[in-house]
């Protein structure tokens, strides 16, 4: 069985880590198939919104396959090690993670890599690294995220937030009971993807080009990044429709 599933329907692409037995473990095929998944979505100009999620109801993935990991005597990652949003795959879509279960070390990336994140009641969100003398550099992003003393304590101690606390410090969007949980990031991305594309991929982009800067520049880098957006046939089209009352029709251009 695929240790990635993909499945696409009317815009939404979802994308399953698939090792239940494992808790959804992050091994080479689980990362082959990751890639292959996101390259897909991001080429695919019919598809505007990704839901990544685990298999079972114990895990969105208790991260990278310790045993696969002591058998290659794995030191520092590659950089191309694991498809990781922003860093090492492109993707200029909107990505929401609906965190099953454990998100723990590489299973916690892989939740912080997606734009927006659902949880279950009983999730459970880790950076476990420093139990087992691994390295995080990957974290450092969360400083966007979350407060820097919730960063620290997560890193020191290597213990678990429960769903209520990650959604109290702002790291996850919504928590929902587990039976909800993949329909409520599917209302979600309906939500996202019924808007214009346009907008909606440059606020994305706006957002994260600010991280790099400050104000100033970034107020001026968002001009340059909506002008496009401004100038679109969309823009026009989404003005139409409300003089109309009706629904927008949009072209992405």
């Amino acid at each position: 069985m695929a240790e990635v599933l993909t499945a696409a329907d009317n815009g939404i692409f979802l994308i399953t880590l698939n090792r239940p037995e494992k808790l959804n473990a992050i091994n080479e095929a689980m990362r082959r198939g990751l890639w292959q998944a996101l390259e897909h979505f991001e080429a695919d100009a019919s598809l505007k919104v990704a839901i990544l999620t685990g298999a079972g109801d114990r895990a969105f993935s208790a991260g990278m396959d310790l045993a696969e990991a002591a058998d290659t005597h794995l030191e520092v990652p590659p950089r191309d090690f694991l498809p990781v949003i922003g860093q090492s795959v492109s993707v200029s879509k909107p990505t929401i993670a609906a965190v099953n279960g454990v998100a723990y070390a590489g299973g916690w990336l892989l939740m912080q890599m997606c734009d927006l994140a659902v949880a279950a009641a009983h999730a459970r969100f880790a950076i476990t690294e420093a139990k087992v003398g691994r390295g995080m550099p990957w974290m450092v992003p969360l400083l966007h995220m979350i407060p820097q003393r919730v960063v620290l304590e997560v890193a020191f101690t290597g213990e678990p937030l429960s769903a209520q606390r990650a959604h109290e410090v702002g790291l996850v969007n919504r928590v929902v009971p587990a039976s909800d949980l993949v329909p409520a990031a599917w209302q979600l991305a309906a939500r996202i993807r019924d808007n214009a594309p346009l907008t909606v991929r440059a606020a994305r982009r706006a957002v994260f080009l600010a991280a790099e800067m400050g104000r100033s520049a970034a107020l001026e880098a968002a001009q340059a990044v909506f002008e496009p957006v401004y100038r679109s046939q969309d823009a026009q089209e989404g003005m139409r429709a409300f003089r109309d009352r009706r629904p927008p029709h949009w072209l992405g251009q």
